[in-house]
């Protein structure tokens, strides 16, 4: 019973498609000046989208490629004294005092739980201090850091910043930066000696220099093998923090609290560290957003006022199919494609346009950083400029199906 009218709502949207076709044939100079136009419009959105995300890819990688997404510390220690007033209630009064330096406790437990956490990617134990490290008379202020290297290689690529020698601590060997090395005049396999103000100043060997592109990092950052760390800088079997990465890095900030309230430790994601660097992402998307919103404006105007046109020229054919039994549902069909295969088609043309433009970039730019153009960004433009496309031709294939026929027929 539904046989015949499915086939005859098949047979008008084919026809549908036919006209609509065919007046795209019939007006081709508007239809390819609308096309250029949409086109531009989606090479630039596609353009812009992959050059300010592939900026900030860039900066974020050079971020946090040099530090942990959340690093996990004890809770300060603060004075508390309790305030008691006769009929009152009993308060307490919290004083921050100065912290010394102290190991998180049951450490190697909170490891294995974060461990666990299906969003954390690596977890590794780390101590560090201050310390001095001298040749001969030269003597510098440094961050010694110890580590197990198995774990920390998960946080911070070392080997891959090895610009001499090779990544391991065994006992009595150190990894420096280079600008260290190049202030002490060191080399892979001089000695190197440490003092952290206590009475066991150590004499280690210089086994790898690395350079991680930070000039504050490699002049100051000492690496020594975690037990060694531990005795130098008085907590054996201690650890000051552990350095977490992440497997979403814009969910750190709520991976962070969630792990605060799972150990009661304090977690500090990147996120709360570079607070200006998010600023700077948050404006870059912003106004990523807006160019996106004026282009397809300007595009939906475009085509609103072509088909607005169409519509006026082709009022006597117009009225020609409503005499010969065309509903107006079909006539606003026909305006309805129109208006999707200008946005379909342009976005087609655009995006292959913002192909040839990110390859120039990437080819003959200043090589900065590469530009990827990801998959749901040509998705996004194609869904963005068909939908636009059928938006703008909303009003003026209103207007065609609302034409009188009998009045269509006799304009002129």
């Amino acid at each position: 019973m539904t046989e015949g009218p499915v086939k005859t709502s098949v047979a008008r949207l084919w026809t549908a498609w036919v006209l609509a076709l065919q007046f795209l044939r019939d007006g081709r100079g508007q239809t390819v000046t609308i096309l250029v136009g949409v086109a531009v419009g989606v090479a630039v959105v596609v353009f812009v989208s992959a050059l300010i995300q592939g900026l900030q890819s860039n900066i974020v990688q050079r971020t946090l490629g040099t530090q942990a997404h959340i690093r996990v510390l004890a809770p300060d220690e603060v004075n508390r004294q309790p305030v008691v007033a006769k009929d009152t209630l009993q308060l307490v009064w919290e004083d921050k005092r100065a912290q010394r330096r102290r190991s998180i406790n049951n450490w190697q437990q909170v490891v294995a739980t974060l461990d666990t956490l299906p969003s954390v990617g690596a977890v590794s134990p780390v101590i560090a201090g201050p310390a001095f490290a001298g040749r001969g008379a030269a003597l510098e202020s440094v961050a010694l850091t110890g580590i197990d290297l198995q774990r920390y290689q998960q946080i911070i690529p070392l080997p891959d910043y090895i610009i001499d020698g090779s990544a391991r601590l065994e006992p009595g060997e150190a990894m420096i930066g280079s600008e260290l090395a190049m202030t002490l005049g060191l080399r892979v396999g001089d000695k190197l000696r440490l003092d952290t103000g206590r009475d066991n100043p150590a004499v280690v060997n210089v086994v790898a220099v690395f350079e991680l592109g930070v000039r504050e990092l490699d002049a100051r950052n000492v690496y020594l093998g975690l037990k060694q760390a531990q005795a130098l800088l008085g907590l054996p079997g201690g650890v000051t923090q552990l350095d977490l990465v992440v497997d979403d890095i814009f969910a750190a900030d709520t991976i962070a609290r969630r792990i605060a309230r799972l150990t009661g430790l304090e977690a500090e994601s990147w996120m709360e560290k570079n607070a200006q660097l998010m600023n700077a992402l948050s404006a870059q998307s912003l106004s990523t957003n807006m160019i996106i919103v004026f282009v397809s404006l300007s595009v939906a105007f475009g085509i609103a006022s072509v088909l607005s046109v169409s519509v006026v020229q082709r009022t006597r054919e117009i009225g020609i199919l409503r005499a010969m039994g065309a509903g107006r549902q079909q006539v606003l069909q026909v305006f309805l494609i129109q208006g999707a295969l200008y946005g379909l088609l342009g976005a087609l043309m655009g995006i292959a346009g913002a192909y040839v433009l990110v390859w120039v970039f990437n080819t003959f730019g200043p090589g900065l950083f590469y530009i990827p153009v990801a998959n749901t960004l040509v998705v996004f433009a194609l869904v963005l400029a068909t939908v636009v496309g059928v938006l703008a031709a909303a009003v003026p294939s209103r207007r065609a199906a609302m034409l009188d026929p009998v009045v269509a027929i006799r304009y002129v």
